[in-house]
């Protein structure tokens, strides 16, 4: 039997039904940079009692300004083997499944006939972002996905929505135009940022991983959008309600629901 003591204090809030429940759940989180190193960890001392994470990189010096497994001392490791590492130490009686791999449409494929309670969909590219959630979508399992973090500075404008609902984030209207021919697609819920992205901290990139460009980024960005990811798993899993942002009338959409 597990020693959950390390859980009370989750417990004061959320009761022992609340972590038994969690303890029975399967958690999927996809890329391990900003958002998802912090998200994957966040959803680990939840307490949730299984999780397969999913990453091909390895650390570059760019990374430790905002990427949790990135220090001065692993350059070149893989995210995927220091955050298992990390995780593990965190609750050793986690069941963690560890794909140290980028996520190409035929390995998503296989990955996706896993039984998941939850995706969280952690990908800085557009290519392999659409590809999982198209494929969670057709597997019609529960995903929340982290929209542009690059480029903002102020934390407290992040919010929730559905997918269609997201405005003011570029690469949150590109997967929309990727995704807007599938029936479903309505069903993903987004966190996004309100705030407009300051341009100037564009620059262009090799082109390696499906990136041709990225954003500034500033230390707590990600991990803000990290944890609000996973605030939207943990209270999904646990039946809580998650207000969602609605769209201003000047930009309002028609949808289909």
């Amino acid at each position: 039997m597990s020693d959950l003591n390390w859980l009370s204090r989750s417990a004061l809030l959320i009761g022992n039904e609340g972590i038994d429940l969690l303890q029975q759940k399967h958690v999927l989180v996809v890329g391990l940079g900003g958002v998802g190193s912090f998200a994957a960890e966040f959803i680990c001392r939840s307490g949730v009692g299984e999780m397969t994470i999913v990453d091909g990189d390895v650390v570059d010096p760019s990374n430790r300004n905002r990427q949790l497994p990135a220090l001065a001392t692993n350059h070149g490791q893989h995210k995927a083997d220091i955050m298992k590492e990390r995780l593990l130490a965190i609750n050793p009686d986690l069941k963690l499944h560890v794909i140290q791999d980028f996520l190409t449409p035929e390995r998503c494929s296989a990955l996706m006939e896993h039984h998941f309670d939850y995706v969280m969909d952690c990908i800085d590219s557009l290519s392999p972002k659409i590809v999982l959630l198209s494929k969670a979508l057709e597997k019609n399992v529960p995903i929340v996905s982290s929209m542009g973090a690059g480029g903002k500075m102020d934390p407290t404008l992040l919010r929730v929505t559905w997918l269609p609902d997201t405005y003011q984030c570029v690469f949150a209207s590109d997967i929309r135009k990727r995704l807007k021919l599938l029936g479903n697609y309505s069903q993903i819920k987004a966190v996004f940022s309100t705030e407009a992205v300051i341009k100037d901290s564009l620059v262009m990139t090799d082109g390696s991983n499906f990136k041709k460009s990225a954003y500034g980024t500033m230390s707590y960005i990600p991990a803000a959008f990290g944890g609000v990811c996973a605030s939207v798993v943990i209270r999904d899993l646990l039946g809580q309600a998650i207000t969602m942002a609605e769209r201003p009338p000047r930009i309002a959409v028609k949808k289909k629901r």
